[in-house]
């Protein structure tokens, strides 16, 4: 199959959300309809001018927007019900306080039982690659650095050690958008605030690493849901602040 129709992408911030936004107009309008399948790799790469990695990207992110779907051994097609779509969180519900609590409240109900499995089931070295992920957000502190990857990581580490897959899959469905400081900016008055709003997070870092190492689920749980009520609390604390409300 070839695509005659569609032309190279000009230099994009991002080549991958181009192609996403340009196949999913195709889909929506009709373009490329119902069951039909799309072309291959090779043929996308060639069309649009882009990496294999672009290609991929993209094609997962239509597959999460429930627009294709993989065949095995057969190919990606379009899917016939355009009213099927997965649950998703939009980036603009996501930037404001009101989103982000929201959020927050949807993670408690998973982290918390993720941290509690994980005491209960890690092995050693997903223990030891939690151990690395609290290691490596203390390791920011101080820097200038928010340490939204670094948090995200550690809490990536807790639901890999759980091993059920779908927590962790859950988890890299929200992003980072599970760490409020990169969907809402907080603005502090100095980089000892944040330093000490980091320390605080370290700190509570610590007692979820302290229960799992212990296997005591129980604790874990706690010290969890610790966590994420005090984060929603003191991000609210300090928006409220920032804003003069």
């Amino acid at each position: 199959m070839t695509m005659p129709k569609f032309s190279p992408l000009p230099p994009s911030r991002n080549l991958t959300e181009e192609l996403t936004a340009t196949l999913a107009e195709r889909i929506r309008s009709g373009e490329l309809v119902s069951s039909e399948k799309l072309p291959t790799e090779q043929e996308m790469i060639a069309a649009f001018g882009v990496s294999r990695t672009v290609v991929r990207e993209a094609i997962a992110a239509l597959r999460a927007e429930g627009l294709v779907e993989s065949r095995q051994g057969a190919g990606v097609f379009v899917v016939g019900d355009k009213r099927r779509r997965p649950f998703r969180i939009e980036a603009d519900g996501a930037a404001t306080v009101e989103g982000v609590i929201a959020i927050m409240e949807l993670r408690r109900s998973v982290e918390i039982e993720a941290a509690g499995l994980a005491a209960e089931r890690r092995t050693d070295q997903q223990l030891k690659t939690i151990h690395e992920a609290v290691a490596a957000f203390d390791a920011v502190i101080g820097t200038g650095d928010v340490a939204v990857s670094a948090d995200f990581e550690f809490h990536k580490s807790i639901c890999q050690a759980t091993g059920n897959p779908y927590f962790e899959s859950f988890l890299e469905f929200l992003g980072h958008h599970i760490i409020p400081r990169q969907t809402v900016r907080v603005q502090v008055s100095s980089a000892e605030e944040m330093t000490r709003y980091l320390q605080k997070v370290s700190r509570e870092h610590h007692q979820i690493v302290t229960a799992i190492e212990a296997r005591d689920g129980a604790a874990a749980r706690r010290a969890m849901g610790r966590h994420l009520t005090r984060g929603r609390d003191r991000y609210a604390s300090l928006v409220s602040t920032t804003t003069g409300e």
